[in-house]
């Protein structure tokens, strides 16, 4: 928004000069300039004065201002006005319905524009800028109260495109000041009714329990069905819904077709049968779909995302599975389906992840077309109030980050809400951008049914106390400023409202909602649980020799007209080296030949983290890059014509967003390897959130398989406490029900296999690999094109060093880097009396190939070598799980820290643990 204050001490010969430039060519002046002047122009020609666009020419025909200088001050003042009413009436609009709003300072009164009350009965061509022609200021100020600082307020002038500018502008006064038919205030009406109704009967029926209800802001469940209906208008055919619990058995309910009976049961605590596999959740966390018809007769596919009680961690997840639906079932067209994501006003002000997902919102490896926030404002976050919640005016301030606009609402206004419900749908529709809306509101009750919020606010909930819900509200409004027929409109209403408690009351009479499944839906119901034989012996996952070759030859290869990066073409000459020479491939080349087999088999592939293209450690090279153009060429996109996509995306800098996101795609097909590798692997510390309540628990709370793959850089090499460890205890603490598998693999041919088997198994399982990282190059990791072309995963690997194992005094079980260590040592000094044995897969534990190989070395010690210190990696885990064998632990002494951050320290300590394993 330009500042037009410079004005008043402006020469009128100035602005003069500007309108004879406009005149001649509007786009020669600034935009702001073109509506000042276009105001004149039309109010001028409706008076029928004659010239350019309604102006008069002076002598010579250059245009004139059809206005005096101090007229021309006073209009600029009079348009000024306008424009601050557009960009600051959001702060004095009537949004609050319990209390009154903070003085922000709007500065919106007459003097601070140049005018007077003495202007008010003045006529201003200005009034043409916001549809009233040449007006009075009276008017002209009455017209920008009721459009901007009413019950809706409006945050769009930090917008920098003109088109969205104009068209927010445009449909924004159009749409506050148009009236709802009959039939659509009926509507509104209904879905109160059905708010209402089902808050009460639950506060009835189930007295103390936690349902975390939606009293107070019911006007949410008319504005989701306003924005599905008219996002069916506008070619949606699919909504995906991510929310926390305030509200949410009401939005099931009201919004998804959830059955009463099915939340009852709920209620009672029971577990229908075959819906959890493991301990379930608490009701106000489940997950739902259903198909919904529109009152226009369009069908919606929704689906709400099940989430925990960590506050905005379903936000990634519900953008991630958006992502995914467009891509398998849309064709990437995201108008085809929708993301709303459902916020708490102190949730959406607090916590990073929504900073996080507005960052990922217009890059292209996490586009969706936009996403619809909603955020459902009762002014307390828990016990806390706004004022201690946050610094910024407003939770949604973040929004103007990325430019998104904002509607703030007033939650009793129901009509109100629908309008900036319908509007920004519109929006998003058009740009394909985010866009928030702001419904104030309150909490009728405390945190939950049982919590008592006077404690903290006894005056805030004075006032709660005595205020009609916003159904009653409604049905007051329509009495006083319905049409002619508004009582018999009320007596109707108030008769449909009891009708509607009767019905839904009325088990019998309510039934599940028809649901037709989607394709990628069907492709999980073929599926089916693991169980614990699954675990003893990996499927077979080898490939033809003939694809081997074709593959291996496929992404050695660029355009005759591409010119990668010098060092890169020598990596790759030194790869092709190596595979003619000696028959065999490196890590990278192993990795990457797993996503090229699953390819060509029309499986897709998606990667992403930072610098994954060239991989963190410059050994992946999935894309490359011409030195002379930065254009880019894909490795694994050109093997066949109807290969499946390789996506590759270079992440923002950010864990837990990007890692929630790869979760949900993952989550909405089955038969796509989704890949999220971090930096380092304690960087997954930015991500716990999404480790602890959905990658470790999804399948046992909500039935969700889950088959996404983390690469985790893990190993012991000198750099740091922050670039050693994985933290491998912490997932491992985690294991049991077989919820995830948990590998650290050393050979290239073992991590082919590993990823192909994420899709060969006939369910999903998480895979957590704690990569290596100098040892991506390390010779003892290369594998030959047999071991690909035959067999599959191998969990646990023999040493290939020992010939007779009745010589063997100790075995060394270790796992990843520990192992290249300990080789190293072993082969130096010949050791033939110590075996130094691969625990390949650390969970699910092959504890039947771990007691083979106790019989085959039944004469020797056993140890549990690891880098890590005592109280980390995996020494804790197997003492409890491994107890078929007994053996000791050689590791670092216990330590607060994971590492040492001195190199020479770090190197006597890793002596230390070699020398002592290998000390009989």
């Amino acid at each position: 928004m330009k500042d037009f204050s410079f004005v008043t001490n402006s020469h009128p010969a100035y602005i003069e000069s500007l309108y004879q430039d406009f005149s001649k060519d509007p786009h020669s002046v600034d935009p702001e300039w073109v509506k000042f002047f276009e105001g004149f122009d039309f109010a001028v020609s409706a008076a029928g004065t004659n010239g350019k666009a309604g102006a008069a020419p002076a002598a010579g025909g250059a245009a004139t201002l059809p206005v005096t200088n101090e007229q021309l001050v006073k209009e600029l003042g009079a348009y000024r006005l306008i424009q601050g009413y557009r960009k600051k009436g959001h702060l004095i609009a009537k949004t609050n319905p319990i209390r009154e709003r903070k003085d922000r300072h709007a500065n919106l009164g007459l003097e601070y524009y140049g005018l007077s009350e003495a202007d008010l009965q003045t006529e201003f061509y200005a009034g043409q800028v916001i549809g009233l022609g040449k007006a009075t200021l009276e008017k002209i100020i009455a017209r920008l109260k009721e459009i901007y600082a009413g019950a809706v307020g409006i945050q769009f002038t930090y917008i920098i495109d003109p088109k969205k500018v104009s068209w927010l502008q445009r449909e924004f006064e159009a749409t506050m000041r148009k009236p709802f038919t009959l039939d659509q205030k009926k509507r509104i009406l209904q879905k109160l009714n059905q708010g209402v109704i089902f808050e009460k009967f639950l506060h009835t029926k189930y007295i103390g329990q936690k349902r975390f209800s939606l009293e107070g802001g019911e006007s949410t469940i008319p504005a989701l069905d306003a924005m599905i209906n008219t996002a069916a208008e506008f070619g949606v055919q699919e909504s995906v819904i991510g929310m926390a619990h305030r509200g949410r058995l009401n939005v099931l309910a009201n919004i998804l077709g959830k059955t009463y009976e099915q939340i009852f049961t709920e209620f009672e605590g029971n577990s229908t049968p075959d819906t959890t596999m493991g301990s379930g959740d608490v009701k106000y966390h489940l997950g739902f779909r259903s198909m919904v018809e529109t009152p226009s007769g369009n069908q919606v596919n929704l689906q709400l995302m099940p989430n925990p009680s960590h506050l905005e961690v379903v936000d990634p997840i519900v953008l991630g599975f958006a992502r995914s639906k467009a891509d398998v079932i849309y064709n990437s067209d995201y108008d085809k389906i929708l993301p709303i994501l459902i916020h708490g006003d102190a949730a959406v002000a607090g916590q990073g992840i929504i900073y996080e997902i507005a960052q990922m919102s217009r890059l292209k490896g996490y586009y969706n077309g936009g996403t619809m926030h909603f955020v459902i404002n009762n002014q307390i976050g828990f016990t806390t109030d706004f004022d201690d919640a946050r610094s910024s005016d407003y939770c949604t301030s973040i929004a103007s980050i990325i430019k998104a606009p904002v509607f703030h609402v007033n939650g009793d206004d129901a009509e109100a809400v629908v309008k900036v419900s319908e509007l920004a749908i519109r929006y998003r529709q058009e740009f394909n951008e985010d866009i928030f809306i702001d419904m104030v509101c309150y909490r009728k009750h405390g945190h939950n049914e049982g919590d008592e919020p006077k404690f903290t606010q006894p005056s805030l909930y004075a006032l709660i106390d005595k205020h009609p819900n916003p159904r009653e509200m409604y049905t007051q409004f329509l009495l006083k400023n319905g049409e002619a027929d508004a009582q018999e409109l009320a007596k109707e209403m108030e008769k449909s409202f009891w009708g509607d408690l009767q019905a839904r009351l009325d088990n019998v009479k309510q039934h599940p909602l028809p649901y037709n499944f989607q394709k990628p839906e069907l492709w999980w119901q073929a599926l089916r649980k693991s169980t614990p034989e699954d675990f003893e012996h990996s499927p077979n996952t080898a490939i033809k020799a003939e694809d081997f070759k074709r593959l291996f030859d496929g992404m050695m290869k660029w355009p005759e007209n591409f010119e990668p990066l010098r060092k890169v073409e020598k990596l790759l000459q030194d790869k092709i080296k190596l595979y003619n020479t000696e028959g065999k491939v490196d890590w990278a080349t192993g990795e990457l030949m797993a996503y090229a087999s699953l390819l060509i088999e029309g499986k897709d592939v998606r990667m992403s983290g930072e610098d994954v293209k060239r991989g963190t450690f410059s050994h992946r090279h999935a894309v490359l890059f011409d030195e002379n153009t930065n254009e880019t060429y894909n490795r694994l996109n050109h093997f066949q014509e109807n290969q499946a996509k390789f996506r590759i995306y270079n992440s923002l800098l950010s864990e837990f967003g990007v890692l929630g996101f790869e979760y949900g795609y993952a989550m909405a097909n089955p038969n796509n390897l989704v890949i999220w590798e971090a930096q380092y692997g304690d960087f997954t510390n930015g991500a716990q959130v999404v480790i602890d309540q959905y990658v470790t628990g999804a399948e046992q709370k909500w039935t969700t398989q889950n088959g996404m793959v983390l690469l985790l850089p893990h190993g012991y090499e000198g750099g740091g406490p922050d670039h050693s460890s994985a933290r491998p205890e912490r997932f491992l603490q985690a294991c049991a029900e077989e919820n995830m598998v948990i590998t650290n693999i050393t050979t290239a041919a073992n991590f082919f296999h590993a990823l192909r088997r994420q899709l060969a198994w006939p369910f999903r399982k998480p895979l957590v690999n704690f990569s290596p990282k100098a040892n991506l190059r390390h010779q003892g990791a290369y594998s030959t094109m047999e071991e690909f072309t035959s067999g599959g995963f191998k969990e646990v690997l023999d040493d290939p060093f020992i010939q007779d194992a009745t010589k063997v005094k100790k075995v060394l079980l270790c796992s990843g880097k520990m192992y290249f260590d300990l080789s190293e040592k072993q082969q130096k000094d010949n050791r033939v009396d110590v075996a130094i044995v691969r625990l390949e897969q650390l969970y699910p534990l092959p504890l039947k190939q771990l007691e083979d190989i106790n019989q085959k070395y039944k004469g020797a010690t056993f140890f549990w070598v690891q880098e890590e210190p005592l109280n980390m990696g995996a020494a804790s885990y197997l003492q409890m799980n491994l107890k078929q064998i007994n053996y000791g632990v050689i590791s670092r002494n216990p330590s607060a820290s994971t590492a040492t951050g001195y190199a020479k320290i770090h190197t006597r300590e890793q002596q230390e643990i070699i020398d002592t394993a290998f000390n009989i």
